[in-house]
């Protein structure tokens, strides 16, 4: 379709609405939104050419959740940023506990806030223990944006 500016796949993958295969970026806030899941949610050593491409959240699931834990959990987030995603500015990682009655009792709207939601174990909410919470901001010289997303392990 001429006239629309797309800048890449969205991520998660979902069909397209448009009729492209995917559905894809428009805007630059989406594209680093989708960079930065794709960069957190990419096991370190699975892509070819690029080992350490990624992070280690996935090997946290069984931890335990406790200080140390939670520290790992956000200096492997901020190492994998600073070295992919260098433009891309981390104001605050919080690793807390989940409590399903957080998401029971409505306390916080997320998407009415703007963020999205991920969940790395699956669809439903029993089998969470972590809630990571990362906020970002982008300077693009002249403006800055700052959004945040939560990532359910």
């Amino acid at each position: 379709m001429p006239g629309i500016k797309t800048y890449g796949i969205q991520f998660p993958f979902r069909d397209s609405t448009r009729g492209d295969y995917l559905r894809l970026t428009e805007t630059p806030e989406d594209e680093i939104r989708t960079d930065l899941l794709h960069l957190i949610l990419t096991r370190k050593g699975s892509r070819y050419y690029l080992p350490d491409f990624g992070t280690r959240i996935y090997e946290f699931i069984f931890e335990p959740f406790d200080g140390p834990t939670f520290d790992n959990i956000k200096s492997d987030i901020q190492d994998a940023v600073d070295k992919y995603i260098p433009n891309l500015q981390i104001n605050n990682i919080t690793v807390q506990p989940y409590l399903e009655a957080d998401e029971l009792q409505g306390e916080i709207n997320y998407e009415e806030l703007g963020g999205q939601i991920f969940r790395v174990a699956g669809r439903g909410t029993e089998e969470y223990t972590a809630k990571v919470r990362i906020d970002y901001s982008v300077n693009s010289g002249t403006f800055e944006s700052r959004d945040f997303i939560i990532i359910n392990i």
